[in-house]
């Protein structure tokens, strides 16, 4: 593909499904177009890294949630400003682990704080930015959880911080996307986790190619 890139994204709670279908789409798209970037959020430069390992890594810190937004958004203008934003000038598809709507889901609705905070962190410190299309995983909220907590002993992971809230912060963010896909129908997608991550794969990979043609004739000349 030539001239601007596609930035998609990929939000829902956690243990939703959205690494995998993250990785899942990557695999058809690799081939099939000029340059792809998969990252993700905390993460994706040093300095995002480093914000990860303090915010997710480490549920032993008290981190207060206006701190932990802060973090968020400077790992996030960073992410921005040092890899998205030249992928996407170079034509790029960029494919994303979480974005601003995680904030908005996590800390704006999950640590209550409100949503307008992060939107008004978002405009001063991201230039509003947004994803052209953004896949929001809806799961069962107790599945996902079991989920990620399992995940979590089977691989004797660190990433427990937001595991170890209870079902009703969840029930929160969970609450929070499905608002976000109200709001913003033509941007959010969301997409009803039922069947096997193949199934789930496929909807998503409909959706994109429908939404973007020229995507759509990228894939024919690969195939």
């Amino acid at each position: 593909m030539s001239g601007s890139g596609i930035f998609i994204t990929f939000e829902g709670v956690d243990g939703s499904g959205k690494s995998t279908q993250q990785r899942l789409l990557g695999e058809f798209l690799r081939e099939r177009v000029g340059e792809l970037l998969l990252t993700r959020e905390p993460g994706g430069t040093p300095l995002g890294e480093r914000v990860r390992e303090l915010v997710v890594a480490s549920g032993k810190l008290e981190i207060a949630p206006e701190s932990e937004l802060a973090l968020m958004f400077a790992a996030r203008a960073q992410h921005l400003r040092e890899r998205i934003l030249p992928a996407l000038q170079r034509g790029a598809v960029v494919l994303c682990d979480r974005f601003v709507d995680a904030s908005v889901a996590y800390q704006g609705a999950g640590r209550e704080l409100g949503e307008e905070r992060v939107w008004e962190l978002h405009r001063l410190l991201c230039g509003g930015v947004l994803p052209d299309v953004t896949f929001i995983l809806d799961v069962d909220t107790q599945q996902a959880l079991a989920r990620a907590r399992e995940r979590i002993r089977s691989s004797a992971s660190a990433e427990s911080r937001f595991e170890q809230q209870g079902e009703r912060f969840f029930e929160r963010v969970a609450g929070a996307y499905r608002a976000l896909a109200g709001a913003h129908p033509r941007r959010c997608r969301l997409i009803e986790v039922r069947g096997t991550p193949q199934e789930t794969q496929q909807e998503i990979q409909q959706q994109l190619l429908e939404a973007f043609p020229a995507l759509q004739r990228a894939v024919v000349r690969g195939e």
